[in-house]
């Protein structure tokens, strides 16, 4: 008789695993590994999130090792020297997908090295409001702009673990995140707040995470418009489909019919309804065994290696964090060539942050770096400018700090945002239902026994779910502020700021934080600003090379930074319910025909470029077009840098469409290039436009349709610069879903 052939690759082996498990093995893979009791324990006992990965899919037996999650949009988010970089947004202000790419697989790299094979690094929620507790995870306001970061991330990422992509989708306020519904039509989402997700996937995300809130009435983890017609149907996605971490479902059997694979971390609600729905037929076992296949598969791709702990903090990261910090500050004023701080025999440094890490908020994306090696921009300063005289006041009397900024040949004032301004928040009332759905703990069992412990633990889970709905907010501490619905500096700020600018004629304000800062009331009487964001462990380094003028500033905005409140959509970070619409950040202001403080895409240069006027490189096809044969534009753009320090420039291009069929927004970008030039050096550069960011979703027919006239395509300095622009006719044609 002859042997049967040997099994080979990830999905032949799979469906061999697949074959010797039974039902029971098979349902426990739709949790995570950890008992729900004993997990809440070690997060309130022992930090666990910051401890170790959270384990599922371990199955000794079977030789399969489980997937080994962690959190790390600004790096491996455990305790043990991971490298901190700067958050996802400062990254985003860099519009440099090749270097987040490498920041992609360095967090890769060092996650492995904890044991962990899964991260959550590729937080790509549009910022639809600048307020938005967590704006600092995402890298920005456009889907084409956020698309390109989280895709580069996502392929980093692939080559040594597996990538999760979140959250999907429109998880963009944090305070009411367990209890708003967001009402959005087909179109809104297919053109702004989905094509992100999109491209992630396209890009070989292993698997996407689901959220918390509702959309268009129904919980994101139960629903099938989102996680199959959309995800898998109309893109294809192939990979795991898991929940938001310990609440993100509510009715396990309609998350799992729906198209959720894995709820994690615990063993929770699935845990305790799936045996019971298969036995009832209210769960087919195909679609069971469709979501352990899944994780098999995305088991069997882990690839293998040596991930020693030296890759943790190693000197090549650490430059990484370094780049990324020096590509994203934002210079958005140098009145009087202010900047670079020339000439000084002393400099004034003032303000608590200018001393201290400030590396983002407390929640799920904070890092543990090792003391003492974040570099703080009082500390850069000191490094890079050794012989300088440089004194530091914390700026807690004005009048001590306007004292010392008078005596001195500049001035710096470090201020804005920390951990207990903004970020992720959870309000305990938001919480409770879902508590009440988790299983007994188990010593409920032998206290009482299983008769009696079956009677007594639903009353007594809804006892604990009020008691925990009436608990009052939490206090500063690790998920503190959430939200903000007042986007300008504390007052404190606001007064040391002009005194010292009063003081001292040559003041520079460095400004760090996630989301918008409001600076009309001062910003007059400043000559220098400066976006620091939160910079990561080496962006104290990174600000002194900008301040001194050994390197250019080369950031551009990811979001439109407003004159006034009035001008962003509504905001509630209590809402229950909110409408989202085409009209946010620098679309919404061209609608209302006003301009932003500072607009998306802007930020200023040591240098100076020019810029010859974008040219197609081939006219359109139309039967091609019609055909699906050409799906593209490329277009050619010749830099040049005509000042005389090194510099970059990001090339923006934007898409102004006929508009006649349907109000669509005045400007879209298409395209961008981030372009480090030598003094007098030259390029020419060809921006790739996908006809399906020319098009417009049409609901009727299911898909994108482009509108048949003159589109132009405009390359701009920011989204408010009139540009120089090629002109293009294009036929009506529909590309499809």
């Amino acid at each position: 008789m002859a042997e049967s052939a040997p099994v080979t690759g990830p999905r032949a082996q799979a469906r061999a695993l697949l074959a010797e498990l039974s039902t029971a093995e098979k349902l426990a893979l739709l949790s995570g590994d950890t008992p729900f009791w004993a997990g809440m324990a070690d997060i309130a006992l022992r930090d666990a999130s910051h401890r170790h990965p959270w384990p599922a899919g371990q199955r000794p037996p079977l030789a399969l090792p489980g997937l080994q999650f962690v959190d790390g949009p600004r790096g491996v988010g455990l305790v043990g020297g991971a490298t901190t970089f700067p958050v996802p947004i400062a990254r985003g202000a860099s519009w440099d997908p090749e270097l987040e790419e490498r920041i992609g697989e360095a967090i890769a790299l060092e996650a492995r090295s904890f044991g962990a094979n899964w991260v959550a690094a590729v937080c790509i929620n549009l910022l639809r409001h600048p307020g938005w507790g967590r704006a600092q995870e995402t890298y920005g306001e456009d889907p084409v702009h956020v698309g390109a970061l989280g895709a580069a991330m996502t392929c980093g990422l692939e080559r040594h673990t597996i990538a999760c992509v979140k959250h999907f989708a429109l998880n963009s306020i944090d305070s009411c995140r367990f209890l708003v519904d967001v009402q959005v039509s087909e179109r809104v989402l297919q053109e702004l707040y989905l094509p992100h997700f999109r491209d992630c996937v396209e890009a070989g995300a292993g698997s996407v995470m689901s959220a918390y809130n509702q959309v268009n009435g129904r919980w994101c983890a139960e629903h099938a418009g989102l996680l199959t017609a959309t995800l898998r149907q109309r893109w294809g996605f192939e990979g795991l489909v898991v929940s938001d971490f310990i609440f993100g479902v509510r009715d396990g059997v309609a998350a799992v019919l729906a198209g959720l694979d894995l709820e994690m971390p615990f063993q929770m609600v699935l845990a305790g309804c799936l045996e019971q729905a298969v036995q009832q037929g209210r769960l087919p076992m195909a679609r069971v065994d469709e979501a352990v296949l899944r994780q098999l598969q995305l088991q069997l791709r882990v690839p293998a290696g040596d991930y020693p702990i030296s890759l943790r903090g190693c000197p090549a990261h650490r430059a990484l964090a370094l780049r990324a910090a020096r590509e994203s500050i934002v210079m958005l004023r140098n009145e009087a060539a202010v900047l670079p701080l020339t000439g000084l025999g002393s400099l004034a440094v003032i303000g608590r942050l200018a001393a201290v890490p400030n590396l983002g908020d407390r929640g799920s994306s904070d890092t543990r770096p090792q003391p003492g090696c974040v570099v703080t921009p009082l500390e850069g300063l000191r490094r890079v400018a050794p012989a300088l005289t440089i004194a530091h006041d914390a700026g807690e009397d004005v009048a001590c700090a306007s004292h010392l900024a008078a005596r001195c040949d500049a001035a710096v004032v470090v201020a804005g945002l920390d951990w207990r301004l903004e970020g992720e928040h959870i309000h305990p009332a938001d919480i409770a239902p879902i508590l009440a759905l988790m299983p007994p703990p188990r010593w409920l069992e032998r206290v009482l026994g299983r008769r009696l412990q079956e009677v007594c633990w639903r009353p007594l889970a809804r006892l604990i779910a009020w008691i925990t709905s009436h608990a009052p907010e939490p206090r500063a501490g690790d998920f503190a502020a959430g939200d903000r619905t007042d986007l300008a500096l504390p007052p404190e700020q606001v007064a040391l700021i002009r005194a010292v600018a009063a003081a001292n004629p040559r003041t520079v304000v460095v400004l760090m934080g996630g989301g918008a800062i409001l600076t009309g009331d001062w910003l007059a009487e400043v000559p220098g600003l400066l976006l620091l964001w939160y910079p990561g462990q080496e962006g104290g380094r990174a600000l002194a090379e900008v301040l001194l003028g050994q390197l250019s500033p080369s950031g551009r905005l990811p979001l439109s930074l407003p004159e006034r409140q009035e001008q962003l959509p509504s905001f509630d970070p209590r809402a229950r319910r909110v409408v989202y619409d085409l009209w946010h950040g620098y679309r919404r202001l061209q609608r209302q025909g006003q301009r932003a403080a500072f607009p998306f895409g802007f930020g200023l240069s040591y240098s100076r470029f020019e810029r010859a006027a974008p040219q197609l490189l081939q006219p359109p096809d139309p039967p091609a077009i019609r055909a699906g044969e050409q799906r593209h534009l490329v277009v050619v753009v010749e830099v040049c840098n005509v000042g005389g320090l090194a510099a970059a420039e990001v090339l923006q291009l934007y898409l102004e469409p006929p508009g006649r069929l349907l109000e669509r927004p005045r400007r879209t970008l298409v395209a961008f290039a981030r372009v480090p030039l030598e003094p007098g050096e030259s390029r020419r550069i060809e921006l790739v436009v996908p006809l399906r960011r020319l098009a417009f979703f049409d609901m009727e027919r299911d898909g994108f349709a482009l509108e048949a006239g003159l589109h132009r395509l405009v390359l701009a300095c920011h989204c408010e610069d009139a540009g120089q622009a090629c002109a293009v006719v294009l036929p009506a044609a529909f590309l499809g879903p």
